[in-house]
């Protein structure tokens, strides 16, 4: 029982840094795609406890909405919820700014590990792909790639 408390709590803090890296990233959908598909499989283990609805900080088009509080060992996190949450789960109301979650010592790398360990999923290999060297530019080739791009050959009639 102690094992999966604290695989548990490894888990809840690769969420924490995975969730906390992809709200400034630049293209975040890898991330919050990770940590999704996380937050379902805990669930569905029951090693997650959906505690309740919260009202979200971030209006969309200026229109309330609800996000799903889900507790992962000592970590709680926000996913949009499902139509069968927002009819059984009790609404909090305003999310509880006084409360933080522990602050916990992992890279981002080793929390993707430990959460693509977690989902059995391959560590894509993109370091491993090597690019195709680039043709060297010269000046005097006749190809017409080498020319101007204003330079349109005559239409032949």
């Amino acid at each position: 029982m102690e094992d999966q408390h604290t695989e548990i709590n490894k888990i809840g803090q690769a969420l924490f840094i995975v969730n906390r890296h992809a709200k400034t990233a630049l293209d975040p959908t890898q991330l919050y795609q990770l940590k999704n598909e996380t937050m379902k499989k805990l669930l569905s283990e029951k090693k997650a406890i959906k505690v309740g609805l919260h009202f979200s900080n971030n209006p969309k088009q200026s229109r309330q909405h609800s996000v799903l509080l889900v507790q992962v060992g000592n970590y709680y996190f926000h996913m949009p919820p499902s139509k069968d949450d927002m009819q059984a789960l009790k609404h909090l109301g305003k999310l509880d700014e006084s409360y933080r979650n522990p602050k916990p010592s992992l890279s981002l790398t080793n929390a993707k590990k430990t959460l693509l360990v977690y989902l059995d999923w391959s560590v894509k290999a993109t370091k491993q792909k090597q690019a195709k060297p680039k043709p060297k530019y010269s000046p005097f080739t006749n190809s017409p790639s080498s020319l101007s791009p204003f330079y349109h050959k005559r239409k032949r009639w």
